[in-house]
């Protein structure tokens, strides 16, 4: 609102901020640890170049393996254009998103979407061509693809990158993995924290949880990510597991929104092989500490990749926070997070550096969400900029420079209640539109 430049002499301390926009959330008993898929005991991984992309200097084939076959859930995308690669790792895993698993494999350059039984023959093939290289059952190897929809899936880069990839697993290969499964994003996404087993019956034991990520386009998952692969030595059985992934997906990746579209392919594993614990360790039990302790990592490193995806969102220079507190309910929270979230108006805004908070006001009111307009307020990075659904004048310089924070936090509450919810998402630049209109080239 430049108008109100005009009145940018009025005091600012008259009107307190909702929340501080740069206060970080800690999780007490949580430490970053170095690396990502990798980074908890048992674990091997390797990025090679199999010729699905045609640059032979660019990774595009990753494997993920356990030492040993070990509990595995997943979650995947509820979009009817389902992958091949999607249908198969369901059946793999009994079709109830969870079972036993050795490994993973994940292409780039090729979505094997919309491609039928050919595409169904060649996702299954490709198991099995995989799983022999590892040296374990079929179904126990899990696939996923990315990239290009509507493209017939080629074997002979299986052919030629098992291999090589096999040769190259390590403990140290996670970070080429998740250069491997890279389409449009702009770097690697990692993350990766431990735990103390002190006081939950693993007295000097470390348990770590890591993972990497793909996605930076066609983002509004509703269940996960483009592509994760997430793995832990903590011990967990894996229905257990796949309700601890199905909550943390819901507060993470299910709560991204960069172009509010559905990938095909959206895939995101977990596995867990206790490596960590002590022999005859029981797994670790819902409603125990233990379990508490395990949930929060894995939700620490779910919402962390989950932010590196927004932040990368393509062509994206800012990454976008969206609170909302004060709704009546849950729905009507993520209802008004989702209306500012994806508002082009909105990420245009950010994008211009222009504190147009109209543009947030006019979203959260078409969202659906129940609230009285007069209740509504709205700060962006800290800056009250609305009360009572009426206009508070504001420093727009101080805005400006505030603008220049690698991320914009917008604050809403609504006054109608007592839930909450946080999205994340970027700002909308020429670049995106340059990045997808030439997609396909």
């Amino acid at each position: 609102m430049s108008e109100s430049k005009t009145n940018e002499a009025q005091p600012q301390a008259e009107v307190a901020p909702l929340r501080d926009p740069q206060a970080e959330e800690r999780v007490p008993g949580l430490d970053p640890a170095p690396g990502g898929v990798t980074a908890p005991r048992g674990f091997r991984a390797a990025g090679v170049h199999a010729g699905f992309r045609r640059d032979p200097q660019r990774l595009d084939f990753a494997l993920v393996a356990a030492d040993e076959p070990c509990a595995c859930a997943a979650v995947f995308t509820q979009n009817v254009f389902c992958s091949a690669p999607v249908t198969v790792s369901r059946e793999h895993l009994d079709g109830q998103g969870f079972g036993t698993a050795r490994a993973v494999i994940v292409n780039s350059g090729n979505a094997n979407a919309a491609t039928g039984v050919p595409g169904l023959e060649a996702a299954r093939e490709s198991a099995r061509l995989a799983a022999d290289a590892v040296g374990c059952p079929a179904e126990e190897m899990l696939v996923a693809s990315t990239g290009v929809i509507g493209v017939h899936l080629p074997l002979d880069p299986f052919l030629a990158g098992l291999p090589a990839a096999v040769a190259a697993l390590s403990p140290e290969g996670g970070a080429n993995a998740a250069r491997a499964i890279m389409t449009t994003d702009t770097r690697p996404k990692e993350a990766a924290v431990s735990f103390s087993g002190d006081g939950i019956g693993c007295d000097g034991c470390t348990f770590t949880v890591g993972g990497m990520s793909k996605g930076s386009g066609m983002i509004m998952p509703n269940m996960a990510t483009m592509i994760a692969v997430l793995a832990t030595d903590a011990p967990v059985l894996p229905h257990d597991l796949h309700e601890a992934l199905v909550r943390a997906a819901n507060a993470s990746f299910n709560k991204v929104t960069v172009d509010s579209d559905t990938s095909t392919n959206d895939s995101c594993f977990l596995f867990a092989n206790g490596a960590a614990a002590p022999a005859g360790t029981a797994p670790f039990a819902p409603g125990t500490p233990a379990f508490e302790r395990f949930e929060q990592a894995l939700s620490t490193v779910c919402q962390n990749l989950a932010r590196q995806m927004a932040a990368d969102g393509e062509g994206a220079t800012r990454l976008v926070t969206v609170r909302v507190s004060g709704a009546a309910t849950p729905a009507d929270a993520d209802l008004a997070a989702r209306a500012v979230a994806n508002s082009p108006l909105v990420k245009t805004a950010i994008c211009g550096r222009d504190a147009n908070w109209g543009r947030i006001a006019a979203a959260i009111g078409k969202s659906g969400a129940a609230f009285r307009q007069g209740d509504a307020a709205i700060d962006i990075m800290g800056l009250p900029v609305c009360r009572g659904g009426l206009t508070v004048p504001f420093d727009e310089d101080e805005a400006l420079r505030r603008f220049e924070r690698p991320e914009i936090v917008l604050d809403i509450d609504l006054g109608a209640g007592d839930a909450a919810t946080t999205v994340w998402t970027c700002d909308f630049t020429h670049e995106y539109i340059t990045i997808n209109g030439d997609y396909r080239s």
